[in-house]
């Protein structure tokens, strides 16, 4: 599977951003799809994921303010950012995660860069 993330920018605080995740096949095969994020000197961390059975998981700090959504006729995943924080500046990355044969394989996207102004 290869995914391909656009729709990162520079945006002031408080503004919003949405995120797009295009997936080189139907989606309707991947188990869970989403986000993480990285910014400079720090882990990846999670952001959203979204199941095929469109099951939601966020976190805590993403809760109330960004929504993942699944497009299954575009192949793609969505993230709607709201009310950004600068602390929220990060090369956010595509997520994917796929059972063939009983085993689970993971596949990242190339990372798009979100920068939130103060």
């Amino acid at each position: 599977v290869q995914l391909q993330a656009s729709g990162g920018g520079l945006v002031q605080a408080g503004g919003s951003l949405r995120l797009s995740c295009a997936a080189s096949e139907s989606i309707f095969g991947i188990d869970v799809m989403g986000w993480y994020r990285q910014a400079p000197g720090k882990q990846r961390e999670l952001v959203a994921l979204i199941t095929s059975g469109g099951r939601t998981n966020y976190a805590d700090s993403a809760k109330g303010r960004f929504t993942i959504s699944r497009d299954n006729a575009k192949n793609t995943v969505n993230l709607q950012m709201n009310s950004l924080k600068p602390e929220e500046t990060s090369v956010y990355y595509c997520y994917a995660r796929k059972t063939i044969l009983a085993q689970q394989y993971e596949y990242w996207g190339q990372g798009t860069q979100v920068t939130v102004s103060s």
